[in-house]
């Protein structure tokens, strides 16, 4: 008892500051991740997945709260508002601090009012046709945009989403037209482009997976700087010759700006250890997301380039919506 009294005395016969000594012992108690959409979906399968092993790793309860609507605008707030001592953190993704604030007003400032914590993964977005159309590759498909303007239209999850973007950009770098026909949600896109009433459309690969093996959908390239191990043999639109091409429906891990360092490497490394673990990235094989590493400087620079990347094209393409 006398050398446990010791050593818990000791920062303050020290003269060590409070506030050390209460950032060394972190986490002390379960830590709030908030999740911006509903319970049950990919996104919250990866935060479950995620916050499962890193409370293993921290030693410490992660609860998960699911926060939809508005976009994750509630979400955001709800963080952004949460006294900075690491026991709030938010799962944000593509349309948290990318699309939305690059498309419409939101409520928050997705880079001043969150603090990097890391990356978690991200899956690619594919470029896939109804399989009627008589396309086999990126090539013929622009030729056959080309022999038949504006009789072609293109589905999305929702005006300002990824998917929507991601096709807007193919658009401008090909100098070519479809109509856009927005959704509520990815679902219903996909059963109009099984149906034949839209003809292509720029999922992420997840949502795409089951209706390409099935063969209702042909699959014929994917964004990012490689091919995805699920499908290697769907090239890069890179390879097809659309240097630098890029969008991914990322996911990563913020809190209330102004968190403290050692709070928020204790949080970035453990995170780390996280993503490396093998078992992990065969668990989020399912939603096809590779995980990625970032210090919280590098996913705070990913951040800021996802958004001026997308503020850029929706000025380009006149794509401003309301809150």
């Amino acid at each position: 008892m006398k050398r446990r009294t010791l050593v818990f005395a000791s920062p303050a016969l020290l003269g060590a500051p409070a506030l050390s000594w209460a950032q060394a012992a972190y986490p002390s108690k379960p830590i709030r991740y908030i999740v911006p959409v509903a319970a049950g979906g990919g996104s919250d399968m990866v935060g479950r997945t995620v916050t499962e092993r890193w409370g293993q790793a921290l030693k410490q309860t992660f609860l998960v709260d699911n926060q939809a609507g508005g976009g994750g605008v509630i979400a955001c707030q709800a963080t952004a508002r949460a006294a900075p001592d690491g026991y709030t953190l938010l799962q944000g993704y593509v349309a948290t601090h990318g699309t939305s604030p690059a498309t419409r007003k939101v409520p928050y400032d997705a880079i001043k009012d969150f603090t990097p914590i890391g990356m978690i993964g991200g899956t690619p977005n594919v470029l896939v046709v109804n399989a009627a159309l008589p396309v086999n590759n990126v090539k013929e498909f622009i030729a056959y945009l080309k022999q038949n303007p504006g009789k072609l239209s293109y589905g999305s999850a929702g005006a300002g989403s990824l998917t929507h973007l991601t096709m807007e950009l193919f658009k401008q770098q090909v100098n070519s037209f479809m109509v856009h026909i927005p959704y509520r949600g990815i679902a219903p896109a996909f059963t109009d482009l099984i149906g034949g009433q839209t003809q292509a459309m720029f999922p992420g690969l997840a949502a795409a997976v089951p209706h390409i093996r099935s063969g209702r959908v042909r699959p014929l390239a994917v964004t990012g700087p490689k091919r995805h191990p699920q499908f290697k043999d769907v090239p890069t639109l890179e390879e097809s010759g659309f240097k630098g091409f890029d969008a991914q429906q990322w996911y990563g891990v913020v809190g209330p700006a102004g968190m403290p360092a050692p709070i928020v490497k204790t949080l970035n490394e453990s995170l780390a250890t996280v993503l490396r673990a093998p078992d992990l990235r065969e668990k989020l094989s399912v939603e096809a997301v590779e995980p990625s590493v970032m210090t919280p400087e590098q996913f705070g620079d990913f951040i800021r380039a996802d958004i001026t990347r997308w503020t850029k094209l929706a000025k380009d393409r006149g794509i401003q919506l309301d809150s």
